[in-house]
Parts: structure tokens; C-alpha cells; sequence
């Protein structure tokens, strides 16, 4: 217990750096990994690779939503359990997730191979794209449950604190991947299937360094068969909490289903590349501050479960800040040289270049925002009010992006499209800035050993 004791008496700040900068490192790789993988299909395969792996990336999307509904919400339900000294319950946390993600990833499997055609042509795949993405996604599928033990289980390593176990996990898996693209897509020839293949059995060595984990001696929390079972009350906790973070990956999943529907009506395509290549390139920016929020979140639901509130705004504040210096510097970086980001993807298509130089300029003018907005409300997931957690991550995926994407297409072409997401970013901003200053007057003001 000496390691998760720590969470409630060691500085904010020595915490902060030793929780997320192994999940902002593992994140940061896992992200380039995307960005590389990309590069490859792009450079060996073309512009219609890039294409069919994002007419794929929404239903990689809902894999992933239920992924973190388990991951994001077990983890801060098992960070509270510990914060009051539950440890038992915590690892029935542990077991009952690890059960969820069995049955999960054989329903998705299953279901998605069934309908996998259906699936692409209604996340906008042209004639042209759509057999380029069925021989992508049909190995994607095969590999669901990897995926979910790698992604998912990794983050109860962090939650039984010890992030750099969960940091080698993401390095092992990203690294490998990285070795495996340019071997499997060049130099055997295998194209995109290629690039699914390196994917998937980089995700089954770093499942089978989780389960080592778990199974073996390192952690502090076990995985013991006793609490494989379900519980049904136990379950319901985990959806309510991990509610947030599964709303927002299926929104994203239904967001790119629309933009790539209103995407290959304004510009074919070569729009939706270039869309693929700007979430590639945002997700460089998102993923590391994705790291930030998971690493700050067990410090923030354990002193919140401790009524410590005083550190509860401490690690905010540090968090809020680191954030917000990250995605000012990847700001200024995107403004200077887009046209040479998006050479790297493909530097023959002088059309790609052009619209995707352009395009990620707009779409990410908002940027010095949105650390500030995303470490915001996973706060409110780790302090257990994940209603207003899930309002707080909708508000610029569904709310507000949403009806931007329909209505300004129709004036500005597919400009529009682009101008919609840094409108969003503003806004949602603007609404979790003042859900967090009521919150913190509320702590501020909550007595020693009571109830904020």
C-alpha cells in the first residue's frame, strides 16, 4: 500500500511528474506511431491509403470507446476505492474489468466482421476506397482483443501506480509497430494489410506483457480468478464513471462518419485524406495531454476520496498549466510550416499539399485551448460527476461541431468544414471555463473533512 499512501502525502508536483510523464511519453509514442503509419501508406501505397484508413478510423473509434468506458472508468472507480482504503474492492475492480473486455472484444469482433461492407460505406468509403479499407479492417478486427487487453488493462497498470510499467507497455507496442510498417508494407509488398498486421501483433506483445504483469509479481493490486465474475452493481459504477470518455470516442466515431459523408461531397477523396492526415497530426497534441489527464487523475481521485481538497486544485492547477504550454508550442510549430508536415505524408500529390496546408492551418488555429478544455473535464471524471464530465467533452464533439459541420459547408464549400472545429474548440472552452470556476469555489469553501 506505500505506493498508493503516497498519493495523498508526497508534493503535487514530484507526483504530476512521476504519474504523467511516463503516460505522456507512452502516449506521445503511441501517437507518432499513428503519424508514421500513415507516412508509410502514404509514401507506399498513396494518397487512397490514406483515405481507407480513415473511412476505417471510426469503427477503430467505437473499439476504442469501449475500451475507455471500462479503462477510464474502473480506473478512477479503483483510484477512490484505494483513496479510502478499500483495497479489496479495488481489486474486484481489477477482475471485473478484465472479464468486460472478454466479452466485449468478442461481441465487437464478431459483429464487425458480419457487417464490415456496411460498416465502411456508411463511414463514407467511395467505390475507390472501400476494398483498399475491407482488407485493412478485416485484420483490425481479428486483432479486437489485443487491442483492448494492451490499451485497456494498461490503464490499471497506472492505477496501481507504477506508470513506468505503463509507459514500457506503450513503448513496447508503439516501437514494435514502428519496425514492423516499413518491413511489412515495402519490403514483403503486403500493402495495407501489411500495415494492419504490424499493427496487430505489435498490440499482442504488449498484451502479453499486461497479463505478465497482473499474473506475475510486480503489482501491488492481482488479478485473481475469485473476481473475474461479474457484478452487476460493480459494472454499473464502472459504465457510469468511464460514461465521459466512451461518450466522447463513439461522438468522435459518429463526427467522422459525418465529416467524411460531407467531406466526399465537397471535396471527394482527397478531402477525407486530408482530413486523415490532420487528426493524425492532432492526435500528436491530443494523445500526450491524454496522458497528462490520465497521469493526474489517480492523484485527483484519491485526495478527492480523501477529502484533501487543497491538493485536489493543486494538481488541477499544475496539470491545466503543463497543459496549456504543450499546445501553445505545437501551435506555433503547425502555423509556421504546414505545407512541410504535409509533405511528409505524400510529397508527390502537389493537390494533397495544397488543400492539406491550408486546411490544417484553420482547423487547428484554436488549439492553445484545448489543453485546458480536455484536462478540465477529465477532472470531473476523476472526482466521480461524470454527467457534467460527459456534457463537458460533448460540448465540442456533438453540441457544438455538429451543426457547424452541416451549416457552414453550405458557404464557405468545404472550407466550411474546416472552419467548424476551431468555432467548437472556442465555444466548449468558453462553457468548461465556467463549470470550473464553480467548482473550485465550491472546494475552496468545503470544510476540513467535508464534503465539497
Amino acid at each position: 500500500m506505500e505506493r498508493t499512501d503516497a498519493l495523498g502525502t508526497e508534493s503535487i508536483r514530484s507526483l504530476l511528474l512521476r504519474f504523467s510523464v511516463p503516460a505522456i511519453v507512452g502516449m506521445l509514442v503511441t501517437a507518432l506511431y499513428n503519424v508514421v503509419d500513415r507516412i508509410f501508406v502514404g509514401n507506399w501505397v498513396g494518397s487512397d491509403g490514406i483515405a481507407a484508413v480513415s473511412v476505417c478510423f471510426p469503427v477503430m473509434l467505437i473499439m476504442m470507446a469501449f475500451g475507455m468506458l471500462i479503462a477510464f472508468g474502473g480506473n478512477a472507480l479503483m483510484a477512490i476505492r484505494l483513496g479510502q482504503q478499500r483495497r479489496h474492492e479495488a481489486e474486484l475492480v481489477l477482475g471485473n474489468a478484465f472479464t468486460l473486455y472478454l466479452l466485449q472484444s468478442a461481441s465487437f469482433t464478431a459483429f464487425g466482421l458480419l457487417f464490415l461492407t456496411e460498416l465502411l460505406e456508411f463511414f463514407g468509403a467511395s467505390s475507390t476506397v472501400l476494398p483498399l479499407a475491407e482488407e485493412y479492417l478485416e485484420i483490425i478486427l481479428l486483432g479486437t482483443l489485443v487491442h483492448e487487453i494492451s490499451f485497456g488493462m494498461n490503464n490499471f497498470i497506472r492505477g496501481d501506480s507504477n506508470p513506468r510499467a505503463a509507459m514500457t507497455t506503450m513503448l513496447v507496442g508503439a516501437g514494435l509497430n514502428i519496425l514492423l510498417d516499413p518491413l511489412f508494407i515495402y519490403v514483403f509488398g503486403w500493402g495495407l494489410r501489411g500495415a494492419a498486421l504490424a499493427t496487430v501483433l505489435s498490440q499482442s506483445v504488449s498484451a502479453a506483457w499486461v497479463m505478465a504483469y497482473f499474473l506475475g509479481g510486480r503489482s501491488e493490486l492481482k488479478l485473481r480468478m475469485k473476481n473475474l465474475r461479474l457484478r452487476m452493481d460493480l459494472v454499473w459504477k464502472i459504465a457510469v464513471a468511464g460514461s465521459p470518455p466512451w461518450a466522447m470516442a463513439l461522438a468522435a466515431s459518429a463526427i467522422h462518419a459525418l465529416l467524411n459523408k460531407r467531406l466526399l461531397l465537397y471535396g471527394g477523396d482527397l478531402a477525407i485524406t486530408v482530413m486523415g492526415i490532420i487528426f493524425s497530426i492532432f492526435a500528436l497534441v491530443r494523445m500526450p495531454i491524454a496522458g497528462l489527464s490520465q497521469g493526474a487523475q489517480p492523484i485527483i481521485g484519491y485526495n478527492y476520496g480523501a477529502l484533501k481538497f487543497q491538493r485536489v486544485r493543486q494538481a488541477l492547477k499544475l496539470a491545466v498549466v503543463a497543459a496549456t504550454v504543450f499546445v501553445v508550442v505545437c501551435f506555433v510549430v503547425v502555423e509556421l510550416q504546414p505545407a512541410r508536415i504535409i509533405r511528409l505524408f505524400n510529397p508527390n500529390d502537389q493537390e494533397l499539399v495544397a488543400m492539406g496546408s491550408q486546411a490544417l492551418r484553420i482547423f487547428l488555429v484554436m488549439l492553445p485551448l484545448v489543453g485546458f478544455q480536455m484536462v478540465s473535464a477529465s477532472y470531473f471524471q476523476a472526482v466521480g460527476k461524470p454527467r457534467l464530465a460527459m456534457l463537458l467533452t460533448l460540448s465540442r464533439q456533438v453540441l457544438l461541431l455538429v451543426p457547424l459541420v452541416m451549416i457552414l459547408p453550405r458557404y464557405f464549400g468545404v472550407n466550411g468544414i474546416w472552419l467548424a472545429a476551431p468555432i467548437a474548440d472556442l465555444l466548449a472552452a468558453l462553457v468548461t471555463g465556467y463549470f470550473l470556476m464553480r467548482e473550485l469555489r465550491q472546494l475552496r469553501f468545503a470544510p476540513v473533512g467535508g464534503k465539497a
